[in-house]
């Protein structure tokens, strides 16, 4: 792979329940042509049974039985991927919805979070009347961006795009929300997408880092990248899931009560291809 640079990701869970329970962790980057893994390791305390597979929509996730009692779970890898630009191309028209592939056709539809048709008629009174095609879908990204204000603890495991629209308050995953939303809405597919985001070539934000949430839209034949809450191309971006919305691609699913007591997340630029303490 040419033109690439490494980037070492992870994420660090403190964990506690009263009793054991199964759970379902997704945090390792997606194996793409895009995303190669140098060297990754996990680390559990105390020690927990666990296994991985892929869920529905090829996401790599781990199925962990959690103690009755307080737990650390540890991700810590070193990804090679491009060092460019996510890819332009302000030529991308939109497809009709009878000549859209038949797996694009799912992410023009409502989901749990993302309801378009709540949002139909907003959507087609602000956007409606462009262009079709990448302009619009920026069009989009423009009006999320400013219009949405970022503020940690302003979401919950409740928060729809309808009511982040109302707020006009939201962290990255309701950025994502309501731009897919809109595209939905204009029967462009767009679908979900998370994981890690160094700060490459950008200044660091001032907030702690943490998981970062974008959207992929489908434009003339493939999928692109947009992310309306940074709102411009970046670097660095390693993929961990896809799918409808926040719900099918979550950090962690607990069948329990099992509380999050801390979470730590790390994406640096690294020249290494190991992890501090191990044999390349």
């Amino acid at each position: 792979m040419t033109d690439t640079l490494k980037v070492r990701i992870g994420c660090e869970l403190g964990l506690r329940s009263d009793v054991a329970m199964h759970s379902v962790i997704q945090v390792e980057p997606s194996r793409t042509e895009h995303s190669v893994i140098l060297n990754e390791r996990w680390i559990a305390e105390p020690e927990a049974r666990r296994h991985g597979y892929r869920d529905l929509y090829g996401n790599l996730c781990q199925r962990i039985q959690l103690p009755g009692q307080e737990f650390r779970l540890v991700y810590d890898a070193i990804v090679r991927v491009p060092a460019t630009l996510d890819d332009l191309c302000e030529s991308a028209r939109e497809s009709p919805p009878g000549e859209l592939p038949n797996e694009a056709l799912v992410y023009t539809l409502p989901s749990r979070y993302c309801l378009s048709d709540e949002l139909g008629d907003e959507a087609w009174r602000m956007f409606g009347a462009l262009e079709p095609g990448w302009g619009r879908v920026q069009a989009i990204c423009d009006f999320v961006h400013n219009a949405i204000t970022w503020q940690g603890g302003t979401s919950s495991p409740r928060t729809s795009a309808v009511d982040v629209y109302a707020s006009r308050v939201g962290v990255c995953r309701d950025f994502a929300h309501l731009a897919i939303s809109f595209c939905r809405a204009l029967n462009i597919p767009a679908r979900y997408a998370f994981g890690y985001l160094p700060d490459i070539g950008v200044p660091p934000d001032g907030q702690p880092m943490d998981f970062a949430a974008w959207m992929e839209v489908w434009l003339g034949d493939r999928w692109y990248t947009f992310d309306p809450r940074n709102n411009q191309r970046r670097a660095g971006r390693v993929l961990v899931g896809r799918g409808r919305d926040a719900l099918d691609c979550a950090m962690m699913t607990t069948y329990g009560g099992a509380v999050l007591e801390t979470i730590l997340v790390w994406a640096d630029e690294v020249q290494a291809d190991s992890l501090p303490g191990t044999s390349p």
